[in-house]
């Protein structure tokens, strides 16, 4: 058996079995008996001896988790904050930006729900130039951010609707340069990718790759960084002295789905890092060679492309939310309906994409790309 072979048992074997053929991991990973059991016992205690309570007895988990995430973020003296969500964090960091002029350089694929997020803080945009993939050209990047700064540079490491890795490192390394703070949304890089680029704030989310629950995230900001923010909710003269990352922190918390994303941290680590990423790797590799002839979608990604996600595009007038719909409710498959709306300044039509995690076999990806050509069929003549 092979590393990768042993991995993705390992991996099957710590989850309940799959009602079907779960290719949606990019949306929504499954959860193991472990962060399940943990969430659950953290509930039991709640009503035990009370929510306050527990959530003082929580703490020591809840910061193992802060230091794991700061850890795969290259992070490790960064401030960590716990949010609902990646949407969360990146509004509690833009409502507290320390700046008046208010513009941000990103990409023409960033993600629609963050422009939206964005415009609402009032930045204006700044589009960095791409390669024909949509990844960073970073020479070219490196002249735009030179002659006309803006107050921060934000980059999604894996965008929500193609699996193309950009270079964080890379432009880790020019932000620091130019003396520009980074901004990484690595709700789709973290645990698929490595994102340990050092930026000056990475924010992402529970649910994808790393297996953990939904509606929990997690920002972590540079301590010099997280000084001059100004938090919305700002602590009042009259309150007990708190800092910045407790303002930003200051709510209602499900704090059992936390101590549950702190397990899921902590189990993928004890997978390896490097592991985990090769498996999805691999799988992603296994995947574009199985789709590439299949007839009526050609696949976006490159074969080698270091990512699990692929994204199949209609060339045949195949409609992708039809066929999604069909391949659940017909074989049980779960994949994704990818809409204009992700990418809103780039993508020009709708995409199907699947993401299949580390326990995903060779035989499964097979069996969807036959499921792929009978749903094709089915829905072209409904």
């Amino acid at each position: 058996m092979s590393a990768g072979d042993a991995l993705a048992e390992r991996w099957r074997q710590a989850r309940p079995p799959v009602a079907g053929l779960h290719l949606d991991s990019a949306a929504c990973s499954r959860q193991s008996f472990s962060v399940i059991d943990a969430a659950a016992q953290h509930a039991r205690y709640e009503a035990e001896v009370g929510g306050y309570v527990a959530a003082e007895a929580a703490a020591p988990a809840l910061d193992a988790g802060r230091a794991a995430f700061a850890a795969l973020c290259g992070m490790p003296d960064a401030e960590v904050v716990y949010t609902t969500g990646s949407l969360n964090a990146l509004d509690l960091l833009l409502g507290g930006w320390p700046a008046d002029r208010r513009k941000v350089a990103c990409l023409p694929g960033e993600y629609g729900p963050n422009l939206a997020v964005l415009a609402a803080h009032g930045f204006d945009r700044q589009l960095l130039p791409t390669l024909g993939d949509g990844r960073l050209a970073l020479d070219d990047a490196a002249f735009a951010l030179e002659a006309d700064r803006p107050d921060f540079v934000h980059l999604t490491a894996v965008a929500s609707h193609c699996g193309v890795v950009q270079p964080l490192p890379m432009l880790a390394r020019l932000c620091g340069e130019l003396g520009l703070p980074l901004v990484v949304d690595a709700a789709q890089a973290l645990g698929q990718v490595d994102c340990a680029a050092g930026a000056d704030v990475t924010y992402s989310t529970s649910r994808k790759w790393i297996a953990g629950p939904r509606g929990v995230g997690v920002l972590a900001v540079r301590p010099e960084l997280m000084q001059r923010l100004s938090p919305r909710l700002a602590a009042p003269e009259w309150a007990p002295a708190a800092t910045v990352a407790q303002q930003l922190e200051f709510g209602e918390a499900n704090v059992a789905a936390r101590v549950g994303f702190s397990v899921a941290l902590g189990e993928y680590l004890a997978y390896g890092p490097e592991a985990v990423r090769a498996r999805l790797a691999e799988l992603g590799s296994i995947s574009r060679s199985v789709l590439a002839d299949v007839p009526g979608w050609s696949v976006i990604e490159e074969a080698e492309e270091p990512s699990a996600i692929t994204t199949l595009a209609p060339v045949d007038g195949a409609d992708p939310q039809a066929v999604r719909d069909w391949l659940l409710a017909e074989r049980r498959i779960l994949t994704t309906y990818a809409g204009v709306q992700r990418a809103p300044l780039e993508l020009t039509g709708p995409l199907l994409r699947i993401s299949p995690h580390a326990d995903t076999t060779a035989a499964d990806l097979e069996t969807f790309a036959e499921a792929l050509i009978a749903a094709t069929a089915a829905t072209a003549a409904a």
